[in-house]
């Protein structure tokens, strides 16, 4: 295991009707004035922007709002949002919704007190020294943002979409109530799975040693929510499922599961050029990528595969023929995916055979021309995950 540092702030209110608390838990984190960040209209045909309204100024928080957060957040609102915080003088910004919302309240915090040009953080030309604080309040079990580290936009002027990572932009507080993710789409209940299995994912698959207790975790957090996502598509209103989701959601990418180990991240990297250039949902990219991506991977580290194969995905073990057990892990987690719905091929995002060598070209390369970790990805591997990936 590596040496590590471990920070996590967040304060988890974790339950029915959370929402209605809002107010008293920010009024105790010192904070009287709040921008609310959210989407496309749901949340106020719900009645959950009044409730979380109502909360906020029954403990005498000063509010103001900022609307239109679309899927696949963009840097417009975003510049937008900074200019609504400063007027306001807003002490913290708070996500109502799904990740969208979540990443553009995180965009917003770090560019308020900065004096140049936020996307200065998402194209690592700086890095951020002061935030607003955050408050998290989603409403789809997905991405973790709620307790991450992470924030992932899209330069709408440039078509390029970056992450940002740091501790400043983990919320504060995240108010989390399972019951709020009951109407939402099926569709999108099934890429929410994908995409917290991603997470997992790649920090799973590692090259660090000694790391059994984290790789532990992670296998009963993927098996979790393999086993819970099929009742949660089922039975749209069963707390339990949606509970167990929402919370390994939040596991999966506040870092409980990436201690003290080399976490890889390259597969993202390749789903997210392709929802820059072609809008495709982030857990459903990632749900056609990463079968692929495993493939591609195999050959590194049998043994590895073989784990994840026998421990996560239930399959006999082949003592003789490790690369054949991981092969068969695979599969099992494509029909997995299969079975809740997901897209299998990039066809489904209107992508085009002669989009995969520009997809290849343009992918996020290191100084080095190459992506991720585990087995760094050169631009040959990255066509040849496309290309299986198109099918």
């Amino acid at each position: 295991m590596n040496p590590f540092v471990f920070y996590s702030p967040t304060r988890y209110v974790f339950g029915p009707e959370a929402e209605t608390n809002t107010g008293s838990h920010a009024r105790e984190l010192g904070i009287s004035s709040v921008l609310i960040v959210y989407g496309q209209g749901s949340v106020v045909r719900s009645g959950l922007l009044d409730r979380v309204k109502a909360s906020l100024s029954g403990s005498g928080i000063a509010v103001r709002e900022l609307s239109g957060i679309v899927p696949n957040p963009l840097s417009t609102p975003v510049y937008e949002g900074i200019a609504i915080a400063r007027e306001m003088k807003a002490e913290a910004v708070l996500g109502l919704g799904g990740a969208s919302a979540m990443d553009t309240a995180k965009a917003i915090a770090v560019g308020v007190p900065y004096g140049g040009d936020f996307w200065d953080f998402y194209s690592a030309k700086a890095a951020p020294e002061k935030a607003l604080k955050l408050i998290a309040v989603p409403t789809l079990s997905a991405a973790g943002s709620e307790g991450s580290n992470s924030s992932v936009i899209t330069n709408d002027q440039l078509t390029l979409k970056r992450g940002l990572r740091s501790a400043l932009i983990r919320p504060q507080l995240a108010m989390m109530n399972p019951a709020l993710t009951f109407t939402v789409p099926q569709d999108q209940k099934a890429y929410g799975a994908a995409d917290i299995l991603s997470h997992v994912f790649e920090r799973y698959f590692t090259n660090t040693r000694d790391v059994a207790l984290t790789d532990a975790l992670g296998e009963a957090l993927m098996r979790q929510v393999m086993r819970s996502a099929p009742i949660m598509l089922l039975h749209p209103e069963d707390y339990a499922s949606h509970a167990d989701i929402m919370w390994a959601g939040t596991l999966a990418h506040n870092d409980t599961v990436g201690v003290g180990r080399e976490q890889d991240w390259g597969c993202h990297a390749l789903t997210n050029a392709i929802s820059a250039r072609f809008g495709a949902p982030h857990g459903a990219a990632l749900a056609v990528l990463f079968p692929s991506w495993l493939e591609e991977q195999l050959p590194h580290d049998p043994a590895r595969f073989a784990q994840f194969a026998v421990n996560v995905m239930g399959v006999p073990n082949d003592f003789q023929d490790q690369a054949a057990t991981g092969l068969a892990g695979i599969r099992r987690l494509r029909a997995f995916f299969d079975s809740l719905g997901l897209p299998d091929s990039l066809k489904a995002f209107g992508i085009k055979e002669s989009d995969l060598i520009p997809l290849s070209d343009q992918a996020p390369y290191n100084a080095a021309g190459k992506i991720g970790f585990f087995r760094p990805l050169a631009r040959e591997n990255v066509l040849s995950i496309y290309r299986r990936a198109f099918k």
